[in-house]
C-alpha cells in the first residue's frame, strides 16, 4: 500500500515534457506568421490585398466614376489604358 502512494507524489511524470513541445510549437507559428506577413511589410491574410488591388486603387476609382456618370467611356478607355501600364498586371515584375 505504500508503494501506491509513494509512486503518486513522486512528480508529474514524463508527460509534463508535452508542454514545452506545445510552446516551442506556439511560438515558432507566431514567429512563421508574422515573419511572412507583418515584418516584411505585407498585411496578412486576412486583410485582402495591398493597396494597389483594394476600394482605394486608382483603376477601382476610376470604375466608379465611370459607373455614376462622372466621365464618358472615351475618357475611361483613355485613362484605363494610361492606369494599365502602372497598374495593371504586366508592370509586376516582367520584363518591360
Amino acid at each position: 500500500m505504500n508503494t501506491l502512494t509513494t509512486l503518486a507524489h513522486d512528480g508529474p511524470g514524463p508527460w509534463i515534457l508535452f508542454f514545452p513541445l506545445v510552446w516551442a510549437a506556439v511560438v515558432i507559428g507566431a514567429v512563421t506568421v508574422l515573419r511572412r506577413t507583418v515584418w516584411r511589410g505585407r498585411r496578412g491574410p486576412w486583410q485582402g490585398r495591398g493597396a494597389a488591388y483594394g476600394e482605394q486603387s486608382p483603376i477601382a476609382i476610376l470604375g466608379r466614376r465611370f459607373a455614376s456618370g462622372e466621365i464618358d467611356e472615351d475618357e475611361y478607355w483613355r485613362r484605363l489604358s494610361v492606369l494599365d501600364e502602372q497598374f495593371g498586371p504586366a508592370s509586376k515584375g516582367g520584363a518591360a
